[in-house]
């Protein structure tokens, strides 16, 4: 996938949280939900610049768990597709 971010670029090079798969990272760059979604995810800590790791999905594949400021989250598809992440190639946090 970053191969292809790469060579065609995404937008900014940026996919949403919920493209992340099991043990991929990334570094949050944007966060576009509004309303009391966007409140609850700035509250739980995501903010822009936050590294985030996908570390589970649920057997129906929606919600995900992240990893992120130490803590794991499940955020479901439609709330993380707001979330703008750029895609950490190569590792790990």
């Amino acid at each position: 996938m970053c191969a292809f971010i790469e060579r065609f670029g995404a937008m900014n090079g940026y996919i949403g949280l919920d493209s992340l798969q099991n043990g991929e990272s990334g570094v949050v760059r944007q966060i576009n939900n509004v309303g009391g979604i966007r409140k609850r995810l700035l509250d739980i800590g995501l903010t822009e610049n936050t590294v985030i790791k996908c570390v589970g999905t649920s057997p129906m594949g929606d919600p995900k768990a992240y990893l992120f400021r130490g803590a794991v989250m499940a955020i479901r598809k439609q709330d993380g597709s707001g979330v703008m992440v750029e895609k950490q190639c190569g590792g790990s946090e």
